[in-house]
């Protein structure tokens, strides 16, 4: 199916996940824009099922690619910048094994970085718990075999929305206004153009455990520019899940890590105790008058040490 340059590349990392990954491969078959005008790349982090198979079962309806690297532990960084680097479409779309894109998500996605330029993309999506909690619920109520039709009916009775969807009411989805939006910048369904992504070092491989990588990645195009736009017309659904490892001191850790590696006055705030919710940061930031990070390197400059 390769050919031309696609217009995006959508990259998948995937461990041990071969059913979930596969309804979200199922679902990018459907995307309107049709499927020769992107191409999936799937980077698998050592899984031990038959995930490789089940991948090149789908090559006669999607432009896909495999990628292996050895189980050395968590290195889903070091995954999904495989898949940067082989990437041929101007946009990149990070979707997560078991997120089913709406069939208008692609479309949504590109669309927004056409209208503005350099952006970071933040899509929809409904389902999400923190910790799997309406599994069941979700289970026996929704039709994970109709993405669209099953979106329609979350947002026509107000379900399972996104879990940002308070946060993005109470800034009027302004994003752009905010000190900190990289926050929300979490990549089970984002966007972001390949080249800028590339310039700033893509994923940190210094990540090994569960938490923060793509804020990280978020923070670093903030600072060199991107536009954060929430779109929900890319729409997606997290079919649930259990979260394999997620440890709430490792990804604490994490935040302690981003903090000491920018350390300027915002990015401390993830490493203070108790923790402070992403929801709350924009506005503590605010309140407090404390200097964008730009601004503060920028005082820093000629700072004896």
């Amino acid at each position: 199916m390769a050919g031309n340059s696609p217009a995006c590349s959508v990259v998948i990392p995937t461990y041990n996940r071969m059913d979930l990954l596969r309804r979200t491969l199922d679902a990018l078959t459907r995307q309107d824009i049709g499927t020769d005008a992107f191409e999936v790349l799937v980077v698998d982090d050592g899984s031990s099922d038959d995930t490789e198979a089940m991948v090149a079962g789908f090559r006669d309806r999607l432009d896909v690619r495999y990628f292996f690297q050895p189980d050395e532990g968590f290195r889903v960084a070091a995954a999904r910048n495989m898949g940067i680097a082989e990437a041929r479409g101007d946009v990149l779309v990070f979707l997560d094994s078991g997120v089913l894109a709406h069939s208008g998500c692609l479309r949504a996605h590109l669309r927004s970085h056409a209208a503005e330029q350099p952006a970071a993309v933040i899509g929809y999506v409904y389902c999400f718990n923190y910790a799997n909690e309406d599994a069941g619920d979700m289970q026996e109520t929704l039709d994970f075999d109709d993405v669209d039709g099953t979106i329609g009916l979350l947002r026509r009775e107000g379900r399972w929305l996104d879990i940002r969807e308070d946060f993005y009411t109470r800034v009027g989805d302004r994003l752009r206004d905010l000190p900190a939006p990289w926050l929300m910048y979490w990549t089970c369904n984002v966007s972001a153009r390949t080249r800028q992504v590339r310039a700033v070092g893509a994923f940190d491989e210094e990540f090994r455990t569960w938490g923060s990588e793509d804020i990280d990645l978020a923070y670093r195009l903030h600072q060199d520019g991107a536009v954060f736009l929430i779109d929900r017309d890319a729409g997606a659904l997290h079919h649930p899940h259990p979260k394999l490892g997620l440890d709430k001191a490792m990804a604490m850790r994490n935040r302690y890590y981003i903090a000491d590696k920018y350390d300027t006055p915002i990015t401390r705030l993830l490493a203070v105790r108790p923790v402070i919710d992403f929801f709350d940061m924009n506005d503590l930031i605010k309140e407090r008058g404390m200097p964008s990070c730009a601004e503060y390197r920028t005082t820093r400059v000629g700072t004896p040490t």
